[in-house]
């Protein structure tokens, strides 16, 4: 099957407020393309977030400064 996922890899694993869990991923597809996948659990829901790396060095910049705000 050409396109599909090739390697997932858990980075980190995260248990979060109100019963939630989060795990970050490196999701490496065959041809070559790598994402990065945040992951939410609620339950038996899931919520997949699968970002390039520009959009997750964006996002993590975003969390960086608002959690410095928070001190």
């Amino acid at each position: 099957m050409s396109g599909g996922i090739e390697k997932t890899t858990i980075l980190a694993e995260y248990e979060l407020p109100w019963n939630k869990h989060a795990s970050v991923q490196e999701i490496c597809y065959e041809g070559g393309m790598t994402m990065l996948r945040l992951r939410i659990r609620e339950g038996r829901r899931f919520t997949d977030l699968e970002l390039m790396p520009e959009n997750a060095a964006a996002l993590a910049q975003n969390f960086a400064d608002w959690a410095a705000r928070q001190k």
